[in-house]
């Protein structure tokens, strides 16, 4: 499966790594870096979803300004595609925008996640994309095998699926979440017969984590906060500094909606809730501070450039629990470069020193 899926993409590298679309702060700069490296880079959604079109014309100008010897993706045919990805929030992305966008700029694959109607969204945006861009492959990011169950009832049924444990950072399962070591295998098992490639994705964040998932049957693996501490990620330093300074991603960080609302977001389906690094915000509200107290001063805050952030901060870190495992920013090249060897290391590790018969 994951020579099937490494197919598709014929620049990447085993083991096969992802950058996963976080919003806005996976821009073009980042989702290029990825792919040139030999993985594949995704843009997250933007505020907007026409926003994404800026994205990827910016995007495809880098790509075609970079010197051949730099690009992996350079040295061998991609077809019409652009060897980069693009992901959507079903719930508050606009379907005939998104549509036209990847009609256009024709991204090699879409990354669908979190329908405000179910699985019949899945179906629909696969459809609409497949009938624009044929050669797009359809990713869709589940967290449970029931979505799983719903997937493989679907009639666009997908080209990836992405399992998503609740380590992950950004906006994962409330209630119904499960640890990636767990959760994945009991998916795998109920996928097996479909033929559909598994990426592993949450609380990824070192070569450790990567063989792990590969000995779980991966067949890629998504990152998405070892990447805000990527040179090219599109993040305020202040946010960057407090994904590299918090550890113990148990104790200081969780899920709430709190973050959301201060920042006026609302909408998200019931069943998702964010991860986020904890400061005074969060304190406070757990204290009993009113709603419109804690408003006030995190819209002060706002204005305190990267002194919003860190323990005495106001501001929104969605990340996910492997915050402690990452202690440095470095360029994507080098993240990539970095986990990739100590992953292989690690898996062919696993051969020495076991009795054979």
């Amino acid at each position: 499966m994951a020579a099937k899926l490494l197919s598709h993409y014929p620049w990447a590298k085993a083991p096969f790594i992802i950058g996963a679309p976080m919003r806005v702060m996976s821009g073009p700069s980042l989702a290029v870096a990825v792919s040139r490296a030999g993985g594949l880079g995704f843009i997250g959604p933007n505020i907007k979803t026409k926003d994404m079109g800026a994205d990827l014309e910016e995007a495809s100008t880098m790509i075609q300004n970079t010197p051949p010897s730099i690009l992996a993706f350079n040295s061998v045919p991609t077809g019409p595609l652009l060897p980069v990805g693009v992901g959507f929030q079903l719930w508050g992305d606009d379907l005939d925008i998104a549509t036209a966008t990847i009609e256009k700029f024709k991204p090699c694959a879409a990354w669908l996640y979190a329908p405000k109607d179910g699985s019949k969204d899945y179906d629909l945006w696969s459809r609409h994309i497949r009938r624009a861009s044929p050669e797009t492959k359809i990713w869709v990011q589940i967290g449970t095998l029931k979505e799983t169950k719903e997937l493989l009832q679907l009639s666009e049924k997908p080209d990836v699926i992405v399992v998503q444990g609740a380590e992950s950072g950004g906006h994962g399962r409330a209630a119904d979440g499960m640890g990636l070591m767990t959760l994945f295998p009991e998916i795998a098992d109920a996928m097996a017969a479909s033929q559909i490639p598994l990426v592993a994705a949450g609380g990824i964040a070192d070569g450790r984590g990567i063989a792990a998932v590969l000995c779980l049957g991966a067949s890629g693996v998504a990152m998405g906060t070892r990447f805000l501490a990527a040179s090219e990620a599109r993040i305020s330093k202040g946010y960057q500094n407090e994904i590299v300074r918090a550890s113990d991603g148990a104790a200081n960080t969780t899920r709430t909606l709190l973050y959301n609302h201060l920042r006026g977001t609302f909408g998200w389906p019931a069943e998702y809730s964010p991860r986020t690094i904890i400061n005074k915000s969060f304190i406070e509200h757990q204290e009993g501070a009113s709603f419109n107290e804690l408003k006030g001063l995190h819209d002060e805050a706002l204005k305190s450039g990267d002194q919003g952030w860190g323990p005495d901060g106001r501001l929104a870190t969605y990340a996910g629990a492997s915050v402690g495992l990452i202690h440095n920013v470095a360029s994507a090249v080098e993240i990539m470069e970095e986990v990739r060897s100590d992953a292989v290391k690690r898996v062919q590790s696993l051969g020495l020193g076991f009795p054979t018969e």
